[in-house]
């Protein structure tokens, strides 16, 4: 059996985790273990804690400056810590005090659920087992004072929720965030690892997003419900849903932020999304775009999508609101498997405008068909410099792992291109 049809269709995926983890997991284990915390602060604001009922208090009583360290140890779930609020100079931090012994939050509906946080960072912590999501940033229901300034850096979330709709990470009203360095494993099979709804200027780097094959509903990383000016940079999905990255989706109109009412010109699920330097393993498709005004997916490596590479499709058909329209797709790598392959690789569904939809110097490769690669692939528009057929020579062809040969005629995109920048 071949390698894609091995992706496509193993019922538990051989997946080198610790090479994955490990690669980004251990920088940041490095990085808390070389000070006291993550960023640098005035010692006397420390305040150490060793269970739930210390860290509640700690953050009753926490101001500007405040870190609060939390020793190992388990400390439930259904933690919620409302209105912590530090400044661009003095942030304030919740970290594992030793990272190589990290906290862990388990149970409860959301595992951490943080209301109306500005300014804070959340580092280090392991979160597993929640019932609703695993770790929840919100406005708390006002959606003109959004959460804004929040860093989330390397936590561990996995074994959230179950078939229903339940994220690894839901962000709603969140402006200026990152969230870097994150494993998420495991979340509901209707949910995403990271869901954000209405959220702006937001950056996802250098995470992992592993569940398994098969998934029907679920998503990797969902972008939608008015979310813009947001980028997806140099993560990696390892069978994470039906749609590794869904840019945009389908949005109840009372959970718009800002709300619809407010909205002077047209509507959209998401815009100006950025998309770049990802290693996209499996799925049904690598990137659904759903509604969305403006995105650019480049540069990134896709590997032995179940049916399609890209999806165009509008989900959200309300007065008002723009066909999903305006997407560069370039210097992307496309390894597939031609017996499986669906449409061309291309799902175009009815509202769109996929004659907006600019292609540009991609890679495509049937791995089980190479010199019949061209006759499998079929683009909205035309992608004049596109490459067919030619081996990629990847040093890892079912995972992508380590990039490509030197040599390789795809040296010049997909991920490795992008990393090599």
């Amino acid at each position: 059996m071949d390698a894609g049809r091995t992706i496509a269709s193993a019922e538990t995926p051989r997946v080198p985790r610790w090479a994955a983890r490990l690669a980004l997991w251990l920088p940041t284990v490095a990085m808390l273990a070389s000070s006291a915390g993550p960023c640098a602060a005035d010692p006397s604001s420390s305040i150490e804690v060793h269970d739930r009922a210390g860290l509640l208090a700690a953050a009753a009583s926490a101001k500007p400056g405040t870190r609060i360290a939390l020793r190992a140890g388990y400390y439930g779930g259904g933690v919620t810590l409302t209105g912590l609020a530090g400044t661009a100079e003095q942030p304030i931090e919740i970290y594992a005090a030793d990272p190589y012994d990290p906290p862990v939050f388990a149970g409860g509906t959301s595992g951490l659920h943080l209301v109306g946080p500005v300014h804070v960072v959340v580092q280090g912590l392991h979160i597993r087992g929640a019932r609703g999501n695993g770790i929840n940033v919100d406005d708390g229901g006002t959606p003109k004072t959004p959460a804004r300034d929040v860093l989330l850096r390397g936590l561990v979330v996995r074994d959230i929720g179950s078939d229903g709709n339940c994220d690894g990470i839901k962000l709603s009203g969140v402006d200026d965030f990152r969230v870097e360095h994150c494993t998420v494993e495991r979340w509901g099979r209707s949910g995403s690892a990271i869901d954000m709804v209405g959220c702006r200027r937001g950056v996802i780097t250098s995470c992992v997003f592993q569940h398994e094959p098969g998934l029907e509903r679920a998503s990797g990383v969902q972008m939608k419900g008015g979310t813009r000016d947001t980028q997806v940079v140099r993560n990696r999905f390892v069978h994470a849903g039906a749609r590794a990255i869904n840019a945009g989706g389908s949005t109840g109109l009372d959970y718009f932020r800002p709300p619809l009412s407010t909205w002077a010109g047209d509507r959209f699920e998401a815009k100006d999304l950025t998309i770049v330097g990802n290693v996209i393993v499996g799925s049904q498709a690598a990137a659904a775009f759903v509604g969305v005004d403006g995105a650019r997916f480049a540069f990134n490596t896709v590997l032995h999508p179940a049916r399609w590479a890209f999806r165009i499709l509008q989900e959200n058909t309300a007065e008002g609101f723009l066909p999903c329209r305006g997407v560069q797709i370039a210097d992307n790598l496309i390894v597939f498997d031609s017996q499986v392959w669906s449409e061309g690789g291309v799902n175009v569904g009815a509202g769109t405008e996929p004659a907006t939809f600019t292609f540009s110097r991609n890679h495509w490769f049937a791995h089980d068909a190479p010199r019949g690669t061209h006759l499998f692939v079929r683009t909205p528009t035309k992608d004049p410099a596109a490459h067919f057929g030619e081996d990629p020579q990847l040093l890892d062809p079912q995972y992508g792992e380590d990039g490509v040969r030197p040599g390789s005629p795809a040296a010049e995109v997909g991920a490795h291109a992008f990393r090599a920048r």
